[in-house]
Parts: C-alpha cells; sequence; structure tokens
C-alpha cells in the first residue's frame, strides 16, 4: 500500500480540470491510465525525471475506481485531498452543502483514533 500513490493521484488529478472530467465519468479507465502514464513522473517536475516502482494495489484501485471515499480514508488517503476532488466532480449533482453533508455522514462511524494519514 503506498499512501504516498494514493495522495499523488488525488492531488494531481484534482488540479487538472480535464482529470477531473475524466474520472468522473470513467474512474476505472482513468485510474488505469493515471498509474500506467502519471504514477512514476516526479511529482511538480516537468523535466522528464520518473522512477519506475509505483503502483497501486487491488484495494487502491478498487476503491479509486469505486469513488470509495470511505475505503480510501480507511487505506490512507487524506480526507481533505478526497473532499476536495470529490466536489469538483459530485456537488453539481447536488444542492447547497448536500453532496459534503452526505459524504461527513458516511465518515461518521469513524472513531478516534482516526486511520493513519500520515505520508
Amino acid at each position: 500500500m503506498s499512501k504516498y500513490l494514493l495522495n499523488k493521484f488525488l492531488y494531481t488529478v484534482d488540479r487538472d480540470p480535464e482529470l477531473v472530467e475524466r474520472y468522473r465519468e470513467d474512474p476505472a479507465g482513468m485510474v488505469s491510465w493515471w498509474e500506467a502514464e502519471r504514477a512514476n513522473a516526479v511529482l511538480n517536475c516537468h523535466t522528464g525525471e520518473a522512477s519506475t516502482w509505483l503502483r497501486f494495489t487491488d484495494a487502491e484501485r478498487d476503491a479509486l475506481a469505486a469513488h470509495d471515499h470511505v475505503r480510501l480514508f480507511e487505506l490512507g488517503a487524506h480526507p481533505f485531498l478526497t473532499l476536495t476532488l470529490f466536489i469538483a466532480m459530485f456537488e453539481r449533482d447536488h444542492g447547497p452543502l448536500e453532496y459534503q453533508l452526505a459524504f461527513a455522514e458516511r465518515m461518521q462511524h469513524f472513531n478516534m483514533p482516526y486511520p493513519d494519514i500520515a505520508t
């Protein structure tokens, strides 16, 4: 499991409106494409540097493809990164704060201490 890679996905997709729409419309395809094309790129580096070893686990891939923010949190994804991306994707389908309240309700069962979100 790579909390870094989960958070990198959420961070980079949220900052590109085209990727947000691709992830909304075809989550499994987007996750596969991003893992193959972007996962090993050095974050915020435009010089072509890359690593070669970063891959999602099956659980991470499945949670991303299902837009399952609760499972992503359990896997260590930072809730702020998940919330901001999911707001960009789904808030338009709901009334004011309706999506955010539903997001929080699904996270309600977590008690302190929360899953570790340190990277």
